[in-house]
This record gives structure tokens, sequence and C-alpha cells, in this order.
């Protein structure tokens, strides 16, 4: 049965979404960002640069504090690095090979994103801990893992590693392979190729995850104050040092230290959105 024209007109001013709708959604939506996200951030940063400039300068470039930050940074760094190369060849391996057991290894992968941080921490004690068989060798070799820097690394390594793994996954599974075989079809070994063809089509993935990992170990606790044994100047990381000093009243130059923190995570993300962005118009222009 044909529809006539009043029913189609009808049918269509019931479906219309009134403006108070839209407007409703979105004014929802950034009411319940602003009360979960905005109105915390303010108020930290409203509070550590309360006394004004000097003293938050002074407080976050304390040296102790000052310590924290550069062994955070540093940390972050060089997990970051480890992350690009082995989580890339582990996207690699998990789109390009069918093997038995693919399936849980790609499960694994996620697995840091479950275990509560507090929980890695344990699990690196009970394998390296001096009383441990892999700890104790190590122990007798002159390498301590536990209360030293190579504990930090191993841990933020490990809450830190699908970050890349999933980034690089969804665009090697989209890229054609078309260009590859070409290419070894006119002699270019499969590094060559990978160097020149895959490699800058999985180039905005690798960045992607390697800016969320890196963000992520900024702010990592629960692992590191299980492993790291907090020494000033040593061990101490800068969410570390800032929970010690809520423990001592010192809420100050936590403050200081926490708007620090903040900033960088908040140029990542910044470069992590206009990143996606750049990609999507590319793509939407192509």
């Amino acid at each position: 049965m044909t529809a006539t024209r009043a029913q189609i007109e009808r049918g269509l001013r019931v479906g219309r979404v009134h403006p108070w709708g839209r407007w409703g959604l979105r004014g929802a939506a950034i009411v319940y960002i602003g009360a979960i996200v905005l109105l915390p951030i303010a108020a930290l940063v409203e509070h550590g640069l309360r006394d004004g400039i000097e003293v938050f300068w002074r407080e976050a470039t304390a040296p102790v504090a000052l310590a924290a930050l550069r062994l955070t940074l540093g940390t972050a760094a060089v997990v970051t690095a480890v992350n690009i190369v082995l989580g890339t060849l582990t996207a690699w391996v998990l789109v390009r090979y069918r093997f038995a057991g693919r399936a849980w290894l790609d499960a694994l992968v996620d697995l840091p994103f479950a275990i509560p941080t507090l929980v890695t921490g344990v699990c690196l004690v009970a394998l390296y801990g001096p009383h441990r068989a892999l700890g104790a060798w190590l122990e007798a070799r002159g390498v301590s893992v536990l209360f030293a820097r190579p504990g930090i690394v191993l841990a933020l390594l490990f809450v830190t590693y699908p970050f890349v793994v999933r980034s690089v996954q969804p665009v090697l599974m989209e890229i054609d392979g078309v260009q590859e075989e070409a290419s070894w079809t006119l002699g270019a070994s499969k590094l060559r190729t990978f160097f020149r063809i895959t490699l800058p089509a999985i180039a905005p993935g690798i960045s992607t995850g390697a800016l969320l990992g890196f963000a992520r170990a900024l702010g990592e606790f629960g692992s590191i104050v299980v492993v790291a044994g907090n020494l000033p100047y040593r061990t101490l990381t800068a969410p570390v040092y800032i929970f010690g000093q809520i423990e001592s009243q010192e809420t100050r130059s936590a403050s200081a230290v926490s708007v620090v923190l903040l900033a960088i995570s908040f140029v990542l993300m910044l470069a992590v959105d206009w990143r996606r962005e750049r990609e999507e118009s590319k793509y939407a222009a192509g």
C-alpha cells in the first residue's frame, strides 16, 4: 500500500528531533564531563597556583621534586622506546601470522588493563625478590631489580604494553597488501618493503600508542610504590613523591608537582587528538 502525502508528513513530524532535545543531550554531556573531569582539574590548578607563580615554581623545582620528575620522565621515555619496537612487533605477529595459541596471545595483550597495578607490583616482587630463584640469581651477579630503576622500568613496561599493540593492530588489518606485493615483485626485500611501504602507513598508530603509553607511565603509582623502594634522588618517582607529600600534609608541594604532571599529560593528549584529526582529514580527503 502506497503511503499518502499526509501520512508521510505526519511521520516526519513525529520523528523530528526538536532543538531542545539536541541541546538537552549536549548540555547533559557537557555538565557530566565538567563535573567529573573539569571541576577536579580546576580545583587542583587553583590550589597549586593559589600562593602565586613564585611559590609554585619553588615547590615544583625543589631538589627532591625535580629529581622525581626527571626519573619519571626518563623511565617513561625508555619504556616508550621499548614499546614502540616490541609493541609494533607484537601487532605484526598477531595480524600477519596464524599459529596455535594466537587467540590466547591476543587476549594476554589486554591483561595489564584488567590487573590492578598493585597486583602488578606484587607479581614483580614474587618473581624478582631476593629470596626467589630468579631474583637471587640476578643479585648474585650484581643486578638489582627491586628497589632500583630496573624494577621501575619493568613495572611500567607491564602496565603500558597494550597501548602500542592495540593502536597499531587495527591499522595493520586495514592495510592493502597490493603495494607490498608490488614491492616484492620489483625485487625489494621484505625488510626494505617494511621500512618503505608498511612503516609509513602504520606510523600514525605507532605515535598514538606511544603517546598514550608515555602518558600512562607518567601517572603510574600502584606498581611503582611496591617495587621501587621510593628512595629520594634514586627511585622516588613523581606520583609516589606526591603521595608522600600528601601524607606529610605538604599539600602545596604535592599540588605543584601534580600541576606539572597534569600539564605534560594534557599536552600529550592534545598531540594524540591532533594526530587523529589529521589522519581522519587525510583519509576523508583521499
